[in-house]
């Protein structure tokens, strides 16, 4: 080994091997410290443009095809009463149940995919969701579907998570714009498509209601296979540990290596499984951002799943709509939702501005909230217009009208605020939205258990006007975090902070650099010894290229 002061060594003219530098002695107790070096392929932010494309096009598959089936079996409802002899309040309980999976799946698939990465999390999920379809199709009893509709939602909840820390994973902050928006869109526009497609399925007396769980079937298998085939592993601190791993069995054993992000990281499994099933809940208790955020997302997402109860009361029951017409009131919020989607070109070139302006060339997080400010005005203003003019008295089309700047209201709040979570808390982002999934879910489990009641005693306009309220009084969360979030993340042990001082005062602070996100952190939860970190040597090391494949297929 020789001493050198060149971060990377030149490559040797007369050797294929390449010369690089790492930190460390290469010993057990101080290994070489493997980052990702400049412009390396390997590094997810590096992929060619076509392959993160069809990467976030699989994931926003993945997450369409699990929201759509929280809501498709609502389509059928009606029939799904008759043939099992059960009540409303029960029946909705398979959409309560479903949902709740959303609630609890989070707690443990958000922080393994951290752990042991996005793909095999992915895949095993994804299998078992569709296993678990099977149940629904080809059970007969009340037991049987609501234990399937539990577990469906419990493993179909994973890439409501880890689809997001993938996107976050692939795009940088000056790209994810476009893609954080789609993933934020799909959760809820696969809901509104559900009941449209359930009810004309279900009232069909060639396939009935439980072809609505063949059709789920269906769905999943296909994006299993393409999540098999297309979803290579993206996050970072895997693909480091195996190249580290790769690295050492190369060398069988002489020399030591570990990735940046394992440094100094406990050795006991138990431990580190603690600190990555906690973090969520840290994350909600801890940091305001992300509990202001998952309040606001609840109410959100509590509201549309209450439609999913309160629509068949309103069209079906007040206005005699068909369990298939009764789906196609949703195409208002579908068409709302699509509208918001295409508002978030405007949000990204506004976020552009902010780069240009900006002395390092990042733009706050807080240049991602203008959209939501617009939508914290649309959602309210759909809700109470849906509220006014829900009595039959008045043509049809009004109410579904109100469901345009509703669900363009909620778009553009969910695709602001998601990205807002990507850039202010990146390698972490799983686990804040986390937090907020399971907030939102355990509402969106909830209302629909109530609303109905809310509906039958209080009325359509008043039932809606309480949700209206609920949301009127959300409305300032999106400006408070336009005008204060950065002195709110200047305080906070894990978001992102612009300023250079914060790391030079910060005895722990760590710079990922290597993927160019210039992201500081003052805490690293994977890392939960204390004191500093060993004194390291450059050294120039030459190895032979190792590289560690990151195609899809295992």
């Amino acid at each position: 080994m020789t001493e050198s002061p060149l971060p990377y060594a030149e490559k040797s003219s007369q050797s294929t091997a390449k010369a690089r530098t790492y930190m460390g002695s290469g010993t057990p107790d101080d290994p070489y410290v493997v980052e990702w070096d400049l412009n390396d392929p390997e590094d997810p932010y590096n992929w060619p443009n076509v392959q993160k494309w069809v990467i976030t096009a699989q994931l926003a598959l993945s997450t369409f095809t699990v929201s759509f089936g929280s809501s498709s079996y609502s389509g059928g409802l009606q029939y799904t009463m008759q043939d099992l002899g059960i009540s409303y309040d029960v029946a909705i309980l398979g959409i309560s149940l479903y949902v709740l999976g959303f609630a609890l799946g989070p707690l443990i698939f958000a922080s393994m995919g951290e752990m042991f990465g996005r793909r095999i999390v992915f895949l095993v999920t994804l299998s078992l969701y569709t296993v678990f379809q099977l149940e629904g199709a080809l059970g007969r009893n009340l037991g049987t579907l609501l234990s399937c509709r539990l577990l469906t939602g419990i493993f179909g909840s994973s890439p409501l998570t880890n689809a997001g820390g993938a996107v976050s994973d692939i795009w940088n902050f000056r790209e994810r714009g476009l893609a954080s928006a789609i993933y934020a869109t799909v959760p809820f526009l696969g809901p509104v498509i559900g009941p449209i497609v359930g009810g004309f399925v279900a009232q069909n007396p060639h396939l009935g209601w439980h072809f609505n769980f063949w059709l789920m079937f269906a769905f999943s298998a296909i994006t299993l296979i393409a999540g098999y085939f297309w979803t290579p592993e993206t996050y970072a601190p895997v693909l480091l540990r195996r190249r580290a791993q790769k690295f050492s069995r190369a060398s069988n054993g002489t020399i030591h290596y570990t990735s940046t992000y394992d440094l100094n990281q406990s050795k006991s499994f138990g431990k580190v499984m603690c600190i990555n099933l906690s973090r969520p809940f840290l994350f909600l208790v801890t940091e305001p951002i992300v509990f202001l955020l998952a309040i606001y997302t609840s109410i959100v997402y509590g509201t549309l799943y209450a439609l999913f109860s309160g629509f068949p009361i309103v069209f079906q029951q007040h206005r005699h709509f068909s369990p298939g017409e009764g789906g196609l009131a949703f195409l208002g919020i579908g068409i709302g939702i699509t509208m918001g989607t295409a508002s978030q070109s405007i949000q990204n070139r506004i976020y552009w501005r902010s780069m240009v302006k900006s002395e390092t060339g990042r733009a706050p997080p807080e240049a991602r909230l203008h959209m939501a400010i617009l939508g914290a005005v649309l959602t309210p203003v759909g809700l109470w217009w849906f509220a006014w003019t829900s009595q039959p008295s008045i043509p049809w089309i009004v109410p579904i009208l109100a469901g345009i700047p509703f669900g363009t209201g909620i778009s553009q709040i969910l695709q602001s605020l998601t990205t807002y979570l990507m850039d202010a808390y990146h390698v972490y982002f799983a686990s804040a939205i986390a937090a907020t999934v399971v907030l939102r879910s355990t509402c969106g489990a909830v209302f629909p258990l109530f609303s109905p009641t809310m509906f039958n005693a209080l009325g359509d306009q008043w039932a809606m006007s309480i949700f209206a309220c609920l949301s009127t009084a959300c409305m300032p969360i999106p400006l408070l975090f336009w005008k204060y979030g950065w002195w709110i993340r200047k305080r906070s042990g894990f978001a992102y902070k612009e300023s250079t001082d914060s790391q030079q005062s910060t005895p722990r602070g760590t710079t990922h650099s290597s993927q160019m996100e210039e992201t500081v952190y003052e805490r690293d939860l994977t890392t939960p010894t204390s004191g500093q970190s060993p004194t390291m040597h450059r050294k120039t090391l030459t190895i032979e290229s190792v590289v560690v494949p990151n195609t899809g297929a295992p």
